[in-house]
């Protein structure tokens, strides 16, 4: 079992032709558009922007770009997105002056505020994902090798079950 970002979980269940089973979603959408920009309210506000993220060819991206043209924004004619090797280097771009819009997930959020706080999130793509009908935006989950559960499966549901008291025990006193 592995704790895993929902793409990667589904790409090797593809891969592996169904023998990695995702066995629960453990994180939900955590990825904002930060700005040092307040006038920055809505998706509209974008235009004319340039973006800078971490995360090309993964639910990032795909996520961002369908908010985009959700809303009616052409990438590389009204907005445009450039890509960093990996989060940290998004912060230390933004912190350099050179964007004003970044796109980042939690903990790289609360990072960025405490290095920077002429940052702050305008946007939470969560949001902006069910605004243009999108159910839940999974992020991360808990997978399994299909051959594991089936020899094990005694151990899989003990493992569900404390997930589950430790989730319901941090979710009461945070």
């Amino acid at each position: 079992m592995a704790a895993l970002p929902t793409n990667v979980a589904a790409v090797l269940s593809a891969k592996t032709e169904g023998n990695v089973q995702i066995l629960a979603v453990n994180t939900l959408g955590v990825i904002y558009l930060m700005s040092n920009d307040d006038t920055i309210k809505t998706v509209a506000d974008l235009k004319g922007k340039t973006i800078l993220s971490a995360g090309q060819g993964t639910t990032t991206e795909y996520v961002l770009n369908y908010i985009l043209e959700g809303n009616g924004l052409t990438i590389d004619t009204d907005v445009f997105v450039e890509y960093a090797s990996e989060h940290a280097e998004v912060i230390s771009k933004a912190k350099s002056g050179g964007y004003e819009v970044i796109l980042l997930p939690e903990p790289f959020v609360t990072q960025m505020k405490g290095q920077d706080a002429s940052f702050s999130a305008q946007l939470d793509l969560t949001k902006e994902w069910k605004a243009l009908g999108g159910g839940e935006l999974t992020m991360g989950c808990i997978a399994v090798r299909k051959l594991f559960l089936e020899e094990n499966p005694e151990a899989v549901e003990a493992f569900l079950k404390d997930y589950e008291a430790s989730v319901n025990a941090v979710n009461a006193d945070p």
